[in-house]
């Protein structure tokens, strides 16, 4: 890969604003259009770049697939969650209005976290698949044992 100094130099500037921009839409989406799943792409959008831009291996330091993992089931643990605290608090399953003290308080809360959990979810289940995808036909060196047979 040729190191393309204009390049790295432009997507330095413009990843911090990627994922600046992927904040606003996760915290916007319940006051107008965007939410969790748009942040979700929008912040994996950034690593993607990064990883284009500066190598795959320097994108795996920075977000390793273990810590992606985690993320992907800590996602879904919280919009499970707020589901079942619901539940415990008297409520239908994501039935938000009794997750605060009035009931437009609890909605804006609920969908707040869930929101959250989407986002969490969908941006490390997009960066597995882009490291998954990015990997293939580079030989693995941990996947054939040795038989012992040569």
């Amino acid at each position: 890969m040729k190191h393309n100094l204009i390049l790295r130099v432009v997507s330095k500037f413009l990843i911090p604003l990627i994922l600046l921009f992927a904040l606003y839409v996760q915290f916007h989406g319940d006051f107008g259009p965007g939410g969790g799943f748009q942040a979700g792409v929008i912040f994996s959008a950034a690593i993607i770049l990064y990883a284009l831009v500066f190598g795959v291996d320097n994108a795996k330091a920075v977000i390793s697939p273990y810590v992606l993992r985690l993320l992907a089931s800590l996602g879904v643990l919280i919009y499970a969650g707020t589901g079942v605290a619901a539940l415990i608090l008297g409520g239908n399953y994501l039935e938000y209005s009794v997750l605060g003290a009035t009931q437009i308080a609890g909605q804006h809360l609920g969908i707040l976290v869930i929101e959250l959990g989407v986002g969490i979810t969908v941006m490390s289940v997009m960066l597995l698949m882009f490291f998954t995808f990015a990997e293939r036909g580079k030989p693995n060196l941990k996947s054939e044992p040795e038989s012992g047979l040569e």
